[in-house]
């Protein structure tokens, strides 16, 4: 199978190809190194730099054309999101636009793009399914939810199937812990420096944390489904991709604890703008249409992750 990745210099899109490859994939990525790095981009695939939302795009998904293309390139911070959120938009809506289009005029079978938790917002009760309400609470899950309604517009209909794999909190080997990288990594590399992490808000949050390798799991499983994956309805394109289970900020502190040997102290701050309270997404749709479920337990997870990131820094 010929597979490209957006993004795929990324954090899961690094990842996705290099399992990809050792599966006997062809594999291409097009990412813009504005996040990803160049020493993620396995050199056994086809690669280039280039903007989604430049007009080079198409013609690039052309060349290499793909049977799939999985869709990871994104503005991912929330921060971010709300410093700038045209920006937030221009990447994550019109650029998951330009993908779409270019996908279909490639003559790929299947696009699949990466979607977020951040699209339900605040929770009224969870696990949240996929047919749950959807009230997002910063630009970055407003503008993921309209890039499912931008891929269901340009692809129903189409030769091209589609869904969208709404991500639990990714965490694992290859994340950034710098900036605003996942909880999971900024802890670590807090920990393993000797430094205290910081708590914002109660540390009684919660979120669904999935590892990587689950994360990559779950794509591989989709990429290979007979049928179509665009059922019908809103969300019938839609996968919760997670593990179901909630973990909050201090039961996740301790445990790194455990995982690193930290013995310092754990601080707190004032709760961020547009942090959610609880999180934890069903997968059971995954489950009984993909044949996939995460299999890392948290504590494997984070033992990778720490192995990983002692190396790193």
């Amino acid at each position: 199978m010929r597979v490209l990745v957006t993004g795929g210099a990324g954090f899961i899109g690094s990842n996705l190809v290099w399992s990809l490859l050792s599966g006997g994939h062809e594999v291409g990525i097009i990412d813009d190194l504005s996040t990803g790095s160049f020493g993620n981009v396995h050199p056994a695939a086809w690669f280039r730099t280039l903007d989604i939302t430049g007009p080079a795009l198409a013609d690039a998904v052309s060349e290499f054309g793909p049977d799939v293309v999985v869709h990871l390139a994104a503005q991912t911070s929330v921060p971010a999101s709300l410093k700038d959120p045209e920006l937030d938009r221009l990447v994550n809506v019109e650029g998951t636009r330009a993908v779409a289009r270019a996908a279909r005029a490639a003559g790929a079978r299947r696009m699949l793009s990466a979607s977020s938790a951040a699209v339900y917002g605040q929770p009224v009760a969870v696990p949240l399914i996929e047919e749950s309400e959807k009230h997002p609470c910063n630009p970055y899950g407003e503008s993921k939810l309209e890039a499912e309604s931008v891929i269901a517009a340009e692809l129903r209909g189409s030769g091209t199937d589609f869904a969208s794999l709404r991500f639990a909190n990714v965490y694992g080997p290859r994340q950034d812990w710098r900036g605003e990288g996942g909880v999971v990594a900024i802890f670590t590399a807090q920990m393993n420096a000797k430094k205290a992490p910081i708590i914002y808000g109660s540390g009684q949050q919660t979120r669904d944390f999935i590892y990587v390798g689950d994360i990559v799991g779950a794509i591989e499983a989709a990429l290979e489904v007979d049928g179509a994956l665009a059922l019908d309805g809103a969300d019938g394109p839609a996968y919760n991709i997670s593990t179901g289970l909630e973990v909050n900020l201090e039961e996740l502190a301790s445990a790194l604890r455990l995982t690193v040997g930290y013995y310092g102290p754990i601080e707190h701050a004032e709760a961020r703008e547009g942090d959610i309270g609880r999180s934890a997404l069903d997968p059971t749709k995954a489950n009984e249409r993909l044949g996939w479920s995460a299999v890392a337990p948290l504590e494997t997870g984070l033992g990778r992750t720490a192995t990983w990131l002692a190396r790193e820094q």
